[in-house]
C-alpha cells in the first residue's frame, strides 16, 4: 500500500495540476477506507454484479481515482459518430458487444471516463465480462465493485490449481446464463476481452500490440447475441492505456502484483460493427467461418490500436487520423 501510495503520488503531481497533493490525500483516504472495509468484511460477487452506488458510490470513487492520471491533452476517441449512433440503438432496445483488447486494471474507467463527457449513459450503463482477479485481488475490488460485471474465470487461470477446476467450470456455466438473461431484456452494452487477459509487451521489442482473440470466446459471444432476441451488433473496440497502470510482463499466479503507475494520454476508438454472415459469406467450413470473423474483429482492433499509438506515442495527435480512424477529444 506504501508503494502504491507513492506511485501514485508522484503521478499526480507528473500531471502538474496545482492541487495535487489534496488530490492524492483525498483518493488514497478513500481507496485505503475501502480496502480496509473489504479486509474486514469482505464483499462477495454475484456472477451477475450491478455496480454498487449507495450508500458509497463506488462507480464515482473509481472515476475520480483514475482521473487525474489521465493527460487529456494528449488522449483521443476515435470515430465518436459511432459511440453516439450505439446510444442510439441501446435506445431502441439493441444490445451492443463490443470486442475489445484488454491493457490495464484501469481500463472500466479510463473508457468511461473519454465518454462521460459527451455520453454518460454508455459510461455508466456498460457491463464488463471481468476475470476473477479484479474481484478477489483487494485492491481492485473497490474499483469492480463500482462496474456492472459479468464475472467469470479466465482460461489463463482455469488450470492454476487442480482442485478448483470443477468449481471455475461451474462458475463459468452460471456466468454464461445470466449473460444470456441479460440480453433478452435487450439495451445492454457488454465489453468483453476475447483475449482472456491484457496485453504484454512483446518480450524481444518490447512493443506492444493487442493480444490474439480466443476464437471460441468470439463465437459463444456472438451466438449468445445471436439467439438472444432483441438485434444485437457487434464492435471492434481498440485500447491504448498501458502507461497509466502497465500490467506485470508476465502472466502471474500469485494476487498482489506490484502497481506502476503513471500520467499519461489514453485512447479508444471502435470501427462499425461486423455482421458474422456478410464477413463470413464466401467460407462454406463452419470451424473457418468462426476463425474468419474472430481475425476480422482482431484485425479491425490492431488497425485502430495502430492509429492511437501514431497519435499518443507517436505524438502525431489529430494528424493520425485515417479515412477508417477520425480522432476527435468530445471533453472540448
Amino acid at each position: 500500500m506504501e508503494e502504491v501510495y507513492n506511485n501514485y503520488k508522484n503521478a499526480v503531481i507528473q500531471s502538474g495540476d496545482p492541487k495535487a497533493k489534496e488530490i492524492v490525500l483525498s483518493n488514497m483516504i478513500a481507496l485505503l477506507d475501502r480496502v480496509f472495509l473489504d479486509v474486514t468484511d469482505p464483499f462477495v460477487f454475484q456472477p451477475h454484479h450491478k455496480a454498487k452506488r449507495e450508500p458509497f458510490d463506488y462507480y464515482v470513487f473509481g472515476q475520480n481515482y483514475i482521473r487525474p492520471l489521465v493527460d487529456l491533452k494528449n488522449s483521443y476517441v476515435g470515430n465518436m459518430p459511432l459511440f453516439i449512433e450505439m446510444e442510439e440503438k441501446l435506445k431502441q432496445g439493441h444490445n451492443i458487444i463490443l470486442m475489445s483488447n484488454h491493457q490495464t486494471e484501469a481500463d472500466p474507467a479510463i473508457i468511461a471516463l473519454l465518454l462521460e463527457t459527451r455520453i454518460p449513459y454508455i459510461a455508466e450503463s456498460m457491463t464488463y465480462v471481468a476475470g476473477d482477479r479484479v474481484i478477489t485481488d483487494p485492491l481492485s475490488k473497490p474499483f469492480s465493485i463500482g462496474r456492472n460485471l459479468i464475472c467469470v474465470y479466465s482460461k489463463k487461470h482455469m488450470l492454476d490449481d487442480p482442485a478448483l477446476i470443477e468449481m471455475k467450470r461451474n462458475a463459468n456455466i452460471r456466468a454464461l446464463k445470466e449473460m444470456a438473461m441479460l440480453l433478452r431484456s435487450g439495451s445492454q452494452i457488454v465489453w468483453i476481452a476475447p483475449s482472456g487477459g491484457r496485453d504484454r509487451p512483446d518480450p524481444h521489442t518490447g512493443e506492444w500490440a493487442p493480444a490474439p482473440f480466443d476464437t471460441s470466446s468470439v463465437d459463444n459471444m456472438r451466438r449468445l447475441v445471436e439467439h438472444s432476441g432483441p438485434p444485437g451488433h457487434v464492435y471492434p473496440l481498440a485500447i491504448l492505456c498501458h502507461d497509466i497502470m502497465p500490467p506485470p510482463l508476465k502472466v502471474e499466479k500469485e494476487i498482489g502484483e506490484k502497481r506502476i503507475i503513471s500520467f499519461h494520454g489514453a485512447g479508444i476508438s471502435v470501427a462499425p460493427a461486423l455482421s458474422f454472415s456478410e464477413t463470413t459469406a464466401t467460407s462454406e467450413n463452419p470451424e473457418k467461418a468462426k476463425e474468419l470473423f474472430s481475425k476480422a474483429l482482431y484485425d479491425s482492433v490492431t488497425e485502430q490500436y495502430n492509429v492511437l499509438k501514431s497519435a499518443i506515442h507517436g505524438k502525431k495527435g489529430f494528424e493520425a487520423s485515417t479515412p477508417v480512424v477520425s480522432l476527435s477529444q468530445p471533453w472540448k
